[in-house]
């Protein structure tokens, strides 16, 4: 498991916003409500919710100093 901040890559987050699967996923109407990934897959909700409080992102916090 990391610990700290992320480091940023930009192609992943192209790719996060023009994969084909999330297109259609979305189009379809076919998301879950929020907070509905227990039931999805509670593995890979454990391992995210584990992640998101261990580490963080460096653009916040180059976000708050700038504020």
């Amino acid at each position: 498991m990391k610990y700290g901040f992320r480091k940023p890559s930009l192609k992943k987050r192209i790719a996060a916003r023009t994969s084909i699967k999330r297109h259609i996923v979305h189009r379809a109407g076919l998301k879950m409500p929020r907070g509905y990934g227990w039931l999805r897959n509670p593995k890979r909700a454990a391992y995210n919710k584990v992640y998101n409080k261990t580490t963080f992102d460096i653009f916040k916090v180059i976000k708050k100093l700038f504020k």
